[in-house]
């Protein structure tokens, strides 16, 4: 019994795939290299916003024109959402996997493709031992599900439910088990990993328990709402500079009407302070963020204030969205409805800007030695040995990278090493360095 997997939307929904494999894979199944091989398909669908919604159903769409005979299984957020209207919508889907017992992914890939009960053994449920479907050298750990923030523009409540967290003795195994099996990136993430709570712990006692763990790795916070940032993860940074001074902070906009309607008590003001204390704090601080444009109501004096947090700002990153309009969160009924082409000309201006920002915030480490994260060889000339890779500034996947030259024989690198490197140069928002 083979499957093919199709992963689709954020580093949460990976984690989700990995672990369905993880389950898969313990209990009879074996994952296949090609659909083609395979006796299912499973796209593990996103359901966040409009087009990552139409991705995913192109995707079925597209393995049932490729395959007609074959099973298809539509998992994750798009299936746990709209499980009942896709049944009678989607007939090209043979089922449909949702996202809360990941464990029960093989009774559904089961009963999907076999007409007469299976015999299964045992299903696992190993984090650290998963299939990792990351780069080179880096793994996702997912400490929570669900979210309490209530953003009125957000369906993940909707999907994924309330804010429920991990124990920190479970996450703190599982970091130990992936460095175990050599990852040298620990990636944290959740949909605000800023609200965990197990028990008397918050977020800086997680992290106070995860560097107990000795050896060389780094730690990456990937996702804290402004509105509660704990202030006293820059004392764990301070103190143990595993911990990377790399901050993702979804700060939205800068207009206090817009926010409000969005259900975020904070502003330009606070925003801006907060970025000031981390900055002043480590003076390494990298700020990623994400920009939302197009929010009913956001007049052109609301995007003017936008543009010109983004300029106060200056975040080394920033990711923007046009606003996606949700069935049954609150801003779907809001009135004044920003035109598309009016949403789209937004997004573009905020994305231009950002380039300029971010090419003279990269400036800084022209010159600095760092250790990089080596993920892969680029097939460059015949002389030159070239590889890609991230600096502490680089979250996987989103920012830019860098890119490494000076190997010798007999001591090039291996994609996941950490090796010291000193950057020489900014190409363009990616960095060019030389192995020390």
């Amino acid at each position: 019994m083979f499957y093919f997997l199709d992963p689709f939307g954020c580093a949460k929904n990976q984690v989700d795939a990995e672990n369905m494999m993880a389950c898969l894979n313990g209990s009879g199944w074996s994952a296949a290299s090609d659909a083609e091989d395979a006796d299912l398909v499973i796209v593990n669908s996103c359901g966040f916003i409009e087009s990552a919604k139409q991705e995913s159903i192109n995707a079925v769409l597209g393995w049932r024109r490729l395959y007609p005979g074959k099973k298809i299984l539509l998992a994750g957020c798009l299936a746990q959402r709209y499980a009942k209207e896709l049944a009678e919508a989607l007939p090209e889907a043979d089922g449909f996997f949702g996202t809360g017992d990941i464990t029960k992914i093989v009774d559904a890939a089961n009963s999907v493709t076999f007409p007469t009960p299976y015999s299964l053994l045992p299903t696992p449920y190993l984090a650290a031992s998963r299939p990792l479907l990351s780069l080179p050298g880096s793994a996702y750990v997912k400490i929570s599900e669900g979210c309490n923030n209530r953003c009125s523009y957000c369906a993940i409540p909707l999907i994924r439910g309330p804010l429920c967290c991990r124990t920190v003795q479970d996450i703190t195994d599982e970091c130990k088990g992936l460095l175990a099996r050599g990852i040298k990136e620990l990636c944290i993430i959740g949909q605000d990993i800023g609200s965990y709570r197990s028990g008397d712990s918050a977020l800086p006692e997680l992290l106070a328990s995860v560097a107990e763990i000795p050896g060389c790795f780094w730690v990456r916070l990937l996702y804290m709402h402004p509105d509660h940032f704990p202030l006293s993860v820059l004392d764990i940074m301070e103190k143990d500079k595993r911990f990377l001074p790399y901050f993702d902070i979804p700060f939205q906009h800068g207009s206090k009407k817009v926010l409000s309607a969005m259900n975020r008590a904070g502003d330009a003001r606070s925003y801006i302070a907060l970025a000031e204390t981390i900055r002043k704090r480590l003076a390494a601080a990298v700020i990623r963020t994400t920009f939302l444009v197009g929010f009913p109501g956001e007049t052109d004096d609301d995007f003017a204030l936008l543009t010109d947090f983004q300029e106060k700002l200056r975040p080394d990153w920033a990711g923007c969205f046009a606003y996606s309009r949700e069935e049954d969160t609150p801003a779907y009924t809001m009135k004044a409805q920003v035109p598309p082409k009016t949403k789209a000309r937004r997004k573009r201006e905020i994305e231009e800007r950002q380039i300029q920002i971010t090419e003279k915030n990269m400036d800084r480490f022209t010159g600095q030695n760092l250790d990089a994260l080596f993920e892969e060889r680029f097939s460059g000339t015949e002389t030159d040995d070239i590889w890609l890779g991230r600096l502490y500034c680089h979250a996987p996947e989103v920012d830019g990278a860098a890119v490494i030259t000076g190997t010798t024989p007999g001591t090039e690198p291996k994609a996941g090493e950490l090796l010291p490197c000193r950057v020489i140069a900014r190409r363009g928002i990616d960095l060019e360095a030389i192995i020390k």
